[in-house]
């Protein structure tokens, strides 16, 4: 390939394209590891640019639409076992989603994912520690911000331990934290912020707040602890989320109390429902010990793409092209027992984007009639802006 030819190419790719490559390519981790390989697809790359660009330019039948195309990522337990929820019935499994068929966006926006091979951003984390201490009634200038990294004394430890094989970047801190008299807030690379108490907060005698409360239970301490802490939430409408209703392996049932803003357009609460929310969570003697908050960086947007309806995202389910983490078989379209839309967020998925999640009930586990019902998820964004479809091969990663 002639060099004006591959700048021509260049030239023609997206900014934030250009943009990631370059931070990929010169973050000191990244560079070491990588040296090689990029010397070596370089070459291939470049091929696949210009002729990604001839495309374009000519109209081509199959030419690749203006915004960039987007990667599913496969890999999705982890190591953690498979997504699966057990219920009598799918009317058990619960939630406030605000997405729903009859009203819902035809387009939505996609965003690079921060917790997705990248460095920690130690600004951001700092930032959004700051702004949740101050929703606390905290100043941070006067408590100070501290990091995870250990002190001499337990480096030294772990390295005589270890025999003196730490590995590079071993005791680099991953979290910030702040600290006051009984509080504590953590901050985490993907934008979560935990706040614990110590002690924990006790709730007045008529609210039952357990780990296996009620539905009844739990809706009436979420609007005890939404007008309590409201500023903590720092939502302008805020929602109660009602999650769960699944059982355990001991037939007992549990929800999950979560919040959300519910000001905006149809898809801004959609945004909001998956990607800024907060959950709070009781001890053992029902008190309130842990508040979470879930704000992942969405900064580097990506784009606004084309949302597929949900009758053909059932479509590409029967075709097999969906990816989970259940280590069966789809038993069938007639399983498939409910649908949504969501933002997948997890540090396996090169970007933050959305999927219709299926519930499909597994007839290999029912157990004297409590099912489970597992967890496919079919990329919601339109194909011709998918790299690939993602298909079923029989197993999971």
């Amino acid at each position: 390939m002639k060099p004006e030819q591959l700048s021509d190419a260049l030239d023609l790719l997206p900014d934030v394209i250009l943009e990631e490559t370059h931070r990929v390519r010169c973050s000191p981790k990244r560079v070491r590891k990588n040296r090689l390989r990029w010397a070596a697809g370089a070459a291939c790359f470049a091929v696949a640019v210009y002729a990604g660009a001839k495309m374009l330019e000519q109209g081509l039948p199959g030419g690749r639409p203006e915004l960039p195309l987007l990667t599913i990522s496969e890999e999705t337990s982890g190591g953690m076992g498979f997504e699966g929820y057990m219920a009598y019935a799918i009317s058990e499994l619960t939630n406030g989603n605000p997405w729903s068929e009859a009203s819902a966006p035809t387009v939505l926006p996609v965003y690079q994912n921060p917790a997705y091979d990248s460095e920690a951003d130690f600004a951001g984390m700092r930032e959004i520690l700051e702004e949740t201490a101050r929703r606390f009634g905290l100043d941070p200038e006067l408590y100070g911000i501290t990091d995870n990294a250990p002190d001499e004394e337990t480096r030294r430890k772990i390295t005589e331990k270890m025999d003196g094989n730490v590995p590079e970047g071993y005791f680099d801190p991953t979290k910030l934290r702040l600290e006051a008299d009984g509080i504590k807030l953590e901050a985490e690379p993907d934008g979560t912020v935990t706040v614990s108490f110590e002690p924990a907060l006790p709730l007045p005698e008529e609210y039952r707040f357990t780990h296996h409360a009620s539905y009844a239970d739990a809706k009436q301490v979420a609007e005890y602890l939404k007008e309590e802490y409201a500023d903590w939430l720092g939502f302008k409408y805020p929602q109660v989320n009602i999650a769960g209703g699944d059982y355990n392996i001991y037939l007992q049932q549990s929800y999950q109390i979560e919040f959300f803003d519910a000001g905006g357009s149809a898809a801004e609460r959609i945004l909001h429902y998956n990607l800024n929310r907060a959950a709070f969570y009781c001890d053992d003697e029902g008190e309130l010990f842990l508040v979470r908050f879930y704000r992942p960086d969405l900064l580097r947007k990506v784009g606004d793409y084309p949302i597929v309806a949900a009758e053909e995202a059932r479509e590409r389910l029967a075709n097999g092209n969906y990816i989970t983490s259940v280590p069966y078989e789809l038993p069938g379209m007639d399983y498939a027992a409910k649908v949504e839309l969501i933002y997948r967020a997890g540090s396996r998925d090169p970007y933050v984007m959305p999927y219709y999640r299926f519930y499909v009930e597994l007839p290999e586990l029912e157990r004297d009639g409590l099912k489970t019902y597992g967890a496919y998820y079919v990329p919601a964004v339109e194909s011709a802006y998918l790299s690939d479809l993602p298909t079923w091969d029989g197993s999971f990663n």
